[in-house]
């Protein structure tokens, strides 16, 4: 039996995102914007990119910041959610001392336009002395993160879910072939026991689980 059921109209749904790290840089009137984008599955992956963004950068200007990804239970009931493909998208966004709605709004209107999500964009500036206005602010900001995002590249994906498999060292030999014959993500520790951290897709995940805990007669410790 699985631990979870399998219901069709259930089955997660596949969406757009970078198919990884993404950067661009341009001037204007002596300004530099430089664009960064990278994937981000939880809030707190892209509250991490962004922070590593902002210690990169500490002498910028403004390092404004724009995500969309699945909700946590505290964001998911903020006015900052909205609903995609029925998944729940924390979506943020700072001017970070820019005029108010000229540059965080605009980055986060590329990710929204384009429709991808799981995905989390940072624009660092260095003044250069010229003010831009407010519309040619927004139209820098917003060729930063579509320029970052072109050179990332899209992809079409489905939503993913990590499990932590631990067993005896008599046993990692055939948990590591499940997982290399069901071409998951996995990364192995070898310790006093064997952990396999495994990155899976959602609707694959659980039968995945399960034929584990048959292969080791249960003796598999599997932490979700």
């Amino acid at each position: 039996m699985t631990d979870e059921p399998d219901d069709p109209d259930a089955r997660p749904t596949s969406f757009r995102t970078v198919a990884g790290p993404g950067e661009s840089r341009f001037e204007v009137k002596g300004s530099e914007f430089i664009g960064y984008v990278s994937p981000a599955n939880t809030v707190q992956e892209a509250e991490s990119f962004v922070d590593r963004i902002r210690e990169r950068h500490p002498d910028a200007t403004h390092n404004v910041p724009a995500y969309r990804v699945p909700a946590d239970a505290e964001s998911a009931s903020s006015t900052g959610a909205t609903r995609a493909a029925g998944t729940m998208l924390r979506e943020y966004q700072s001017d970070d001392g820019e005029p108010s709605g000229s540059s965080g709004k605009p980055a986060l209107n590329v990710l929204v336009q384009r429709e991808i999500r799981n995905v989390a964009a940072v624009v660092t500036r260095y003044y250069g002395g010229t003010n831009l206005g407010v519309g040619g602010l927004a139209r820098a900001y917003s060729r930063a993160v579509k320029d970052a995002v072109d050179d990332a590249g899209v992809v079409e994906t489905v939503p993913h879910e990590r499990f932590v498999v631990t067993v005896e060292y008599d046993d990692s030999g055939t948990v590591r072939g499940l997982l290399e014959s069901a071409d998951v993500e996995f990364e192995a520790t070898y310790e006093a026991d064997v952990t396999f951290a495994v990155r899976a897709p959602v609707d694959a995940a659980a039968s995945l689980r399960d034929r584990i805990r048959s292969a080791t007669s249960g003796r598999a410790d599997i932490e979700r």
